[in-house]
């Protein structure tokens, strides 16, 4: 009996093998690194600590390095009997230090942008040239890396409402894109250009998700911050 159909099959299996496991090596691979943005002030740092701790750690100061830590989110449900962790990057927001995020970003299963619900107006120029950038950041759109704009310190009763805050920020993005005084680097490749022509910009006409919500890092208030990391961490 020749054994050519036998080294046939063997040759088969073998060159099936090598294909299935190159796939599985080249195929990108999901992220466990969230990133807190957004400018000084804001809060990034007390949300990190509560959601890294559970406790606020009764305010801090502002930081001016970043701030990582890789843990296991408390109120993360099991995933087939195991708990995910969750690489936690906390970027500052001075100006001079914004360039620490684009080294996260490669990594980033997701960006939680927070914006301070007290003193949103005094710096809602700054806030929406600071979102522009990482919107039409390269990173951020080849990647799709969705983005979660917390309007913060929402327990207090002057905050504004995440729909007034979600309406000035596009609108003040939308004059920042009429004027051409934000360039991004995405811009200058000519490979993205944020919103429609000829229509008023809104978060919705970006190519990642883009979604805002309410929270106070300071009491604990952010279940809705805890539902996008779990909803991106990678398996």
């Amino acid at each position: 009996m020749s054994s050519t159909p036998l080294y046939t099959t063997i040759g088969v299996v073998s060159l099936s093998t090598i294909v299935i496991f190159s796939i599985r090596w080249l195929k990108p691979r999901k992220s466990n690194t969230i990133i807190l943005a957004g400018l000084s002030g804001s809060g990034k740092t007390v949300l990190f600590y509560q959601l890294r701790d559970g406790s606020s750690h009764q305010g801090t100061v502002t930081s001016t390095d970043t701030n990582e830590a890789t843990f296991v989110l408390q109120t993360d449900p099991f995933w087939k009997g195991k708990r995910r962790l969750i690489h936690l990057v906390d970027v500052p927001g001075q100006s001079h230090l914004r360039s620490k995020l684009d080294k996260y970003l490669p990594q980033a299963a997701g960006l939680i942008f927070l914006v301070d619900g007290l003193e949103f107006l005094r710096h809602c120029p700054a806030i929406a040239e600071y979102l522009l950038d990482i919107l039409t950041n390269t990173t951020v759109v080849k990647r799709k890396i969705p983005v979660l704009i917390v309007c913060n310190k929402t327990d207090k009763v002057t905050a504004h409402t995440k729909e007034f805050i979600q309406k000035l920020l596009e609108r003040e993005i939308q004059k920042l894109r009429a004027s051409g005084t934000a360039i991004s680097e995405a811009d200058i490749a000519n490979e993205y250009t944020l919103g429609v022509t000829g229509e008023a910009f809104t978060f919705s006409q970006c190519c990642n998700m883009v979604t805002v919500e309410e929270a106070s890092g300071l009491v604990g208030e952010i279940s809705q911050v805890e539902q996008f990391i779990t909803k991106h961490l990678k398996p």
